[in-house]
């Protein structure tokens, strides 16, 4: 099993590392895929804040307070990684409960981007929240990491809300383009899902090739046991999802993920991070 594809679970110090680690133990078990719990230490976030070293400094005393600095520097990585250690072991713990046999945690110092992309050939899984340490302060409701995350990643990613609660009922995005139909595919083999109803819904503007698109991802979900149930619901995207997530009690949405490039997503708007916003549920991300 540890040869398998594991879920890497990307946890901050924040409230949303135990919503994380509880979505990713869950989605390990169905998997039967090992898990593991990574917390990056970020060098940024322990910038020196103490006294103001600027101005004259005097003779033989360069050496002095390069010393003292390497110290302070020192000290704070120091405790930084204990701390994080602790934090670690207290998921995993957590992740063991929630009926994970032998959870792997990592520390790593560096950059998130950087280490997830090093890590992703022996991943079939990510899991991050949607917000983290910094929107504990912020209060947004769509943490800065997650576009760029998203878009420096070739796997799936499973970005969760503040609870997480294992899903009854499923549904994709579906708009009949190669990466939702991509989507429907994964579903269709994948144990994540097995033996829960899937509703595949499309949205937006009336197309004429709707109802073979349907049966479509009808047909190869039906194949794989599933028990589905398809809709065409005009109107805009992100209110019909919305409204179908509440109305329908879905627990868990499945969508294609920045598929424009940055610049247009700057200029005209991102229909993956409106969804997110919008969509009050765990959302796992196909790229």
């Amino acid at each position: 099993m540890r040869d398998a594809p594991k879920v890497l679970a990307c946890v901050d110090q924040s409230h949303f590392a135990d919503t994380v680690t509880d979505a990713a133990a869950w989605a390990a078990r169905r998997l039967g895929a090992p898990l593991e719990l990574l917390h990056i230490l970020d060098r940024e976030g322990r910038v020196v804040r103490g006294s103001d070293h600027s101005g004259a400094i005097g003779v033989n005393a360069q050496q002095t307070l390069l010393t003292a600095l390497s110290e302070e520097d020192a000290a704070r990585s120091k405790a930084a990684r204990d701390a994080g250690r602790v934090f670690l072991n207290r998921l995993r713990e957590r992740a063991i409960s929630r009926g994970v046999r032998v959870p792997d945690v990592r520390l790593r110092d560096g950059d998130l981007e950087e280490t997830l992309v090093e890590q992703q050939a022996a991943v079939g899984l990510f899991v991050l929240g949607r917000r983290g340490e910094s929107a504990e302060t912020t209060q947004r409701d769509l943490g800065r990491h997650v576009e760029r995350m998203v878009r420096a990643l070739s796997k799936p990613i499973l970005a969760v809300t503040d609870e997480f609660t294992a899903p009854e009922r499923v549904m994709i995005a579906f708009d009949g383009g190669s990466m939702t139909r991509r989507g429907v595919e994964m579903l269709a083999r994948t144990p994540l899902f097995e033996g829960l109803p899937v509703d595949v819904v499309m949205s937006g503007k009336p197309r004429r090739d709707a109802d073979k698109q349907l049966d479509w991802a009808r047909q190869t979900l039906a194949a794989a046991d599933y028990d589905v149930k398809t809709a065409m619901l005009p109107g805009d995207t992100e209110r019909v999802i919305a409204r179908y997530i509440h109305d329908q009690g879905i627990d868990m949405l499945l969508m294609g993920a920045y598929g424009h490039s940055p610049l247009r997503s700057l200029l005209l708007g991102s229909k993956t991070s409106d969804l997110l916003r919008a969509a009050r549920v765990p959302t796992l991300l196909l790229r």
